[in-house]
C-alpha cells in the first residue's frame, strides 16, 4: 500500500516535506479488528504538532491522520460487528482501556492508557489501517466521503467544546480562530442555539469574510472589541495571545474553552501580559479540551446527519499531504482540508 510516514521530527521553516511517501505491507487485521480501505482522510492542526514535536508520536516512523473514513476491507477473529464492504470511520480515539475510573465514568478522553489515531498508531495517511471494531463508527448515508472526514475530529471536538461552554440559547458566543473545527462549530451553533449571536476573532481577513458568509454577527482581529460581550468563547488557535484577548471579551462568569492539543511556543510571552483584574476577575473559567469520547463522536454524528451539517472542504491527493500540510501552517484555510485516498467508493 501507499502511505505518507513521518520519519523524523522537523519545523516547517526546514523542511516544507515533512512526510515521505513510501511503500508498505497490508497491514493484517488482529482479534477484534477489521481492515479498512481508506477513501479520504482529514488533516488537522495536530498532525503539526505531530510533525514538529510539541505531541510526540511514541515511535518513528508514523503514520499519521486520524478523521479517516473507508470500507471494511477484511475481517479479524472475533469481529462481527461490521461486515465486508461497511462504510466506516476513524477518529483520534484509537483506544481507551475501558477499565479505569474515567473510562467507567464515560469520560474515556481522560483514560491514562489512551491512544490516539496516527499518533500513537498508525493512522489514515495511507491506503489501509486496522482499529479495533469497537473504536469504529458507522457513517450516516448523507455524508459523501470528503464530506465525512473532517466530522470525525473537527466536528466531534467541536461539538465537545460547545457542550463544555455551558452555553444557552440567547447567549453569545464567540470563537476565537476560523479553521476546520470552529467553522463547523459555528454551523452547529446555528442550530442547538438560535437565538444566539456567534462573534469571531481571526486574523486574516479572507477567513473573516468567510465567517460573515456563514452567518456570524461580527468578525473581526483578536485585539478587536465586538459590539456585545462573550458568555462564552471557544478558542481553537496554536497560539497564546487570542486566549488572553478573548478573556478579555468574556462577561461576567463567562467560560473559556481552549480546545487545542498543545499551544506554540512562539509568543508564550503574552501570557506574561495576562492582568488579573482584567482578564480573569468576576469568576471568569477556563476549561481545556482533551481528547475526544466514543460518545461525543457518535452524538455528533447523529446531530449532523439531521441538520445535515456539511462542512466546506478542500480536497487534495495523498501524495500532496505536504503541500496541504504548509498551506494549514500558514493559516492559507477555508474550511477543513482532507486527502482523497482511494477515491469516492
Amino acid at each position: 500500500m501507499k502511505a505518507m510516514i513521518l520519519k523524523q521530527i522537523s519545523n516547517f521553516g526546514e523542511n516544507k516535506n515533512p512526510l515521505e511517501l513510501v511503500d508498505l505491507p497490508i497491514p493484517e487485521p488482529g482479534q477484534g479488528q477489521i481492515l479498512i480501505r481508506v477513501a479520504t482522510c482529514g488533516i488537522c492542526h495536530t498532525e503539526l504538532d505531530e510533525i514538529e514535536g510539541r505531541t510526540l508520536p511514541p515511535q518513528l516512523p508514523i503514520i499519521l491522520g486520524h478523521q479517516v473514513i473507508g470500507r471494511v476491507a477484511k475481517i479479524g477473529l472475533d469481529a462481527g460487528r461490521f461486515c465486508l464492504g461497511d462504510r466506516v470511520g476513524v477518529a483520534w480515539i484509537f483506544h481507551a482501556d475501558g477499565t479505569c475510573r474515567f473510562c467507567r465514568e464515560g469520560l474515556e478522553n481522560l483514560c491514562p492508557h489512551f491512544q490516539a489515531t496516527g499518533r500513537d498508531v498508525n493512522g489514515g495517511y495511507a491506503e489501509y489501517m486496522v482499529v479495533h471494531q469497537d473504536f469504529a463508527f458507522s457513517i450516516p448515508e448523507v455524508f459523501s466521503d470528503t464530506e465525512a472526514a473532517p466530522l470525525l475530529c473537527a466536528g466531534a471536538i467541536g461539538y465537545r467544546s460547545l457542550k463544555l461552554t455551558g452555553l444557552k440559547n440567547g447567549e453569545n458566543l464567540g470563537l476565537a480562530g476560523f479553521g476546520a473545527s470552529a467553522h463547523l462549530v459555528l454551523k452547529l451553533a446555528q442550530v442547538m442555539y438560535p437565538d444566539s449571536a456567534i462573534f469571531v476573532f481571526v486574523r486574516n481577513a479572507k477567513e473573516r469574510e468567510f465567517a460573515l458568509e456563514l452567518g456570524a454577527a461580527w468578525a473581526g482581529d483578536h485585539g478587536g472589541m465586538p459590539p456585545q460581550m462573550m458568555r462564552a468563547t471557544i478558542d481553537t488557535t496554536p497560539v497564546w495571545g487570542p486566549v488572553v484577548e478573548a478573556l478579555r471579551t468574556l462577561e461576567p462568569g463567562g467560560r473559556l474553552v481552549i480546545n487545542a492539543i498543545r499551544k506554540e511556543e512562539t509568543d508564550k510571552e503574552a501570557m506574561l501580559k495576562l492582568d488579573y483584574p482584567a482578564h480573569l476577575w468576576m469568576e471568569k473559567e477556563i476549561k481545556s479540551v482533551a481528547n475526544v469520547a466514543r460518545a461525543d463522536v457518535a452524538e455528533f454524528l447523529e446531530v449532523a446527519a439531521r441538520v445535515p451539517l456539511k462542512p466546506e472542504v478542500q480536497e487534495y491527493p495523498l501524495e500532496d499531504a505536504n503541500r496541504a500540510l504548509v498551506e494549514l501552517k500558514e493559516r492559507k484555510i477555508r474550511g477543513a482540508k482532507v486527502l482523497v485516498v482511494n477515491g469516492e467508493q
